[in-house]
């Protein structure tokens, strides 16, 4: 018998596809279905501890993915990368074939694991409009993740969102698809770096559609129509795969026109593997393989369930082997699931793992692992992220505050709780959710609640505010009230520091979690979008006293908070801020930085007027005739892409380099943005893009390319875009993507409403199909 040494497969010399190959011809059966599971890490558990007995049990013909290292144990880096290391050479060593493990995690706002670094939810990191800025989170997790062993990370979430009712809103970069691509391709960017065998593989998720859940109930059906579906939901997946190279895509809970993704050959092949050439693996999100069975009523068995999901491409079934073990391998036995569709998959996962490098380099070096967590440079990147995500909706002239104020009165069940100010899918939220595991996910429980400390807690608001004011500045607190609840015990301690402060800072807003008592997060759905508990009534005591408020909202969805323009002389939202969120927002109140974040998506005035969003259709966007609802305006509380700054900025000298345009020819648009206040602010430029006249309805206007830019008092930059003629295209009668004649308008604009600069251009030639030539985003450049 030959030993391992002479099989082809661990070659490193060989063509890659060589040893996938070699090595899919050697692996029985149970060996290819093995390759198709997961386990949880606590599953090879016993006292906390490696348990040889149990990977005997599970681990006998190999694993496929093992589920959460960091994410689902008590481990701080250093441990868990001496457990994963431990798993794989038992893998290696101890089954006939020695293919080690992926290891995924969760990743929304940072690696999520103990001890790593809590950066902003995603919903923030959007309203930085910086890609540079998302590219170098992603870089972060990169190397934090594979300093531990981790290959596989289950972001980024590409959903267009457009309903705040849907807990999971904070997850996602906002309304827009033009915006989560161009931020999403950058994420993508940085956590796979130039070659996945020193990178880490991004999933994007929910494919697709699971942002517009009915009634903005998670697991929802959608209601999407295919051009809808082609153009705005699918748009930030194909962007991913075609311009970053995305190595995995994970499917949504969700259904649409009533086929479960998860068993969508339409979504999963024909689109996905077929149209847009994706060589990747498909993950399913979690047991919802099973749920065909047990959550829809399409499959009448969990083998059948198997069959579905692996015939529409699914390869892994995640977080743990349910439907694709047993039940699978059935299947196989009995002639109802080929061997070769096996094969495939198999072939698939094993292409990514030799990519990954895991049979050259299956184990880490534990002795390195410390120095790339939470470093000073990794602190300071997750604190500019925070300030530039803060947005300033409104400012009656009181922002910034003088650092050396007489007094201030800091109230609010969020102005000194660092678990508040971070998202739910962040170490310390998401382990309080791993020891009540639902039976939805028929998954083991951990044997033992998970340890939540030694979370790397940054300082609160309170903190931050304290550090920043002078000595004789006198500082009171009082918690107000709680997020949810219906206590008013702590009104009049408020009220009566509010009466003896100059100026009073108000941190309200939520709770984000996958437990009870959180007010957002994954299955924490809301039917009103106001405040929770007794915060409003809470505001307006406190503003009766006549004392200047500002009002700082620490929550992961837009709130409907019209009244407060009343009450309040500022307001701020600064989302889910994670750890340097309280520096960041105390940076911001005291002038040492200018907010120049915008609103990702709309903010509705009431829960009644959802969904609202910038690029509805012609007949979208008011009631005919009236124009408004009887009751209220159809227009935004706060529109997409708005945000106020404490400087001015002046728009001047729109120039479109061509009038008229061919087939293939591009259009340079160029303008002139000045600083006209007193300190120095970032603006981010918005260009948007209206097809006039169509064979079939266009938006009203859409996002084409945008720029953020850092001008000093009095300063002028050039901005300019070269919008790429695919660019135009849309989904025809036929469905053809295509570029008809006509004129197009140009809109130049500090927020979607508030256009600064217009111009037009034609597009003479003939209708052109431009499928294969498709763009996807322009080209920014600052010229002095």
């Amino acid at each position: 018998m030959n030993s391992k040494s002479d099989f082809e497969y661990l070659d490193p010399n060989q063509p890659i596809e060589k040893r996938v190959s070699d090595l899919l011809r050697r692996m029985t059966t149970e060996e290819k279905v093995a390759q198709l599971g997961s386990i949880w890490v606590y599953e090879l558990f016993e006292d906390m501890k490696f348990s040889k007995q149990k990977a005997q049990s599970l681990l006998t013909s190999g694993i496929g993915q093992i589920t959460r290292l960091g994410g689902a144990s008590h481990f701080r880096p250093g441990e868990a990368a001496r457990f994963g290391n431990r798993i794989q050479k038992y893998l290696v060593e101890n089954t006939r074939l020695g293919i080690p493990a992926i290891i995924h995690e969760e990743c929304c706002s940072g690696y999520m694991t103990r001890g790593a670094t809590v950066f902003p939810q995603s919903i923030g990191l959007a309203a930085t409009w910086n890609p540079e800025l998302v590219k170098a989170m992603g870089v972060v997790i990169r190397e934090q993740m594979r300093s531990v062993g981790a290959h596989q990370a289950l972001s980024p979430v590409l959903d267009v969102a457009r309903d705040p009712r849907w807990g999971r809103i904070e997850e996602t970069m906002g309304e827009d698809p033009y915006l989560i691509a161009k931020l999403g391709v950058a994420y993508v960017t940085g956590i796979q770096g130039a070659e996945l065998s020193n990178g880490v593989m991004a999933t994007g998720k929910h494919f697709v559609g699971y942002g517009n859940a009915e009634g903005g109930m998670n697991w929802a059906p959608a209601h999407i129509p295919e051009r809808e579906l082609n153009e705005v939901y699918l748009f930030p997946f194909e962007a991913c795969v075609k311009e970053a190279g995305m190595a995995s895509v994970m499917n949504s809970y969700g259904e649409l026109d009533g086929i479960p993704c998860a068993n969508s050959k339409l979504l999963l092949h024909e689109i996905l593997r077929e149209r847009w050439g994706f060589k990747g693996i498909i993950v399913s999100d979690y047991a919802s393989i099973s749920m065909l069975n047990k959550y829809h009523h399409v499959a009448p068995s969990k083998g059948i369930a198997a069959q579905q999901a692996m015939e529409a491409g699914i390869d892994v079934e995640l977080p743990s082997t349910n439907c694709y073990g047993k039940p699978l391998k059935e299947m196989i036995e009995e002639g109802i699931i080929s061997e070769a569709l096996v094969d495939k998959s198999v072939g698939r996962i094993l292409r990514i793992k030799f990519l990954l490098g895991l049979f050259n380099r299956p184990y880490v070096n534990e002795a390195e692992v410390a120095q790339v967590f939470n470093t000073p440079d990794q602190k300071e990147l997750a604190h500019n992220i925070a300030k530039e995500s803060v947005v300033l909706l409104e400012n009656d002239k009181i922002l910034p505050l003088r650092k050396d104020v007489n007094s201030i009165a800091i109230i609010g069940p969020n102005a000194h709780n660092w678990r508040n100010m971070i998202g739910d899918y962040a170490y310390p939220c998401h382990v309080e959710h791993l020891s009540n595991l639902s039976d939805e996910f028929e998954s083991p429980r951990p044997e033992k609640v998970i340890a939540v400390d030694g979370c790397g807690a940054g300082s609160t608001v309170l903190e931050s505010i304290k550090e920043k004011v002078g000595r004789d500045t006198l500082v009171q607190f009082a918690e107000g009230c709680e997020v949810m609840g219906e206590s008013r015990e702590g009104f009049p301690e408020a009220v009566q520091i509010a009466k003896n402060s100059d100026v009073v800072v108000m941190v309200m807003g939520g709770k984000s979690g996958l437990v009870e008592g959180c007010t957002s997060g994954e299955s924490k759905d809301r039917a009103d979008i106001n405040l929770p508990g007794v915060q409003e009534e809470l505001i307006r005591v406190v503003s009766a006293t006549k004392t200047p408020v500002i009002v700082v909202f620490i929550h992961g969805r837009p709130l409907s908070i019209g009244w407060l323009k009343d009450s309040a002389a500022a307001i701020l939202t600064a989302w889910l801020p994670g750890v340097e969120g309280g520096r960041a927002i105390a940076d911001i109140l005291f002038g040492d930085v200018n907010p120049g974040g915008k609103l990702p998506i709309s903010f509705p005035r009431s829960v009644g007027q959802i969904p609202v969003y910038y690029s509805h259709k012609p007949s979208g966007g008011r009631s005919h005739w009236s124009g408004d609802y009887i009751d209220q305006s159809t227009k935004p509380l706060y529109p997409f892409g708005y945000g106020l700054s404490y400087t001015q900025f002046q728009y001047k000298s729109l120039n479109i380099d061509k009038r008229i345009i061919g087939s293939d020819e591009d259009v340079k648009v160029s303008l002139c943005v000045r600083n006209i206040g007193e300190v120095k602010g970032d603006e981010v430029v918005q260009l948007y893009v209206h097809d006039i006249l169509s064979t079939v309805t266009r938006p009203v206007k859409e996002l084409k390319g945008f720029k953020r830019v850092s001008l000093l008092p009095g300063e002028t930059k050039k901005i300019s875009f070269t919008l790429f003629f695919p660019q135009l295209g849309f989904y025809d009668r036929d469905m053809n993507y295509v570029v008809e004649p006509g004129v197009f308008e140009v809109l130049i604009g500090s927020s979607s409403q508030d256009i600064k600069l217009k111009g037009t251009f034609e597009f003479s030639s003939e209708k052109s199909v431009v499928l294969t030539a498709k763009r996807f985003f322009s080209e920014e450049f600052i010229e002095k």
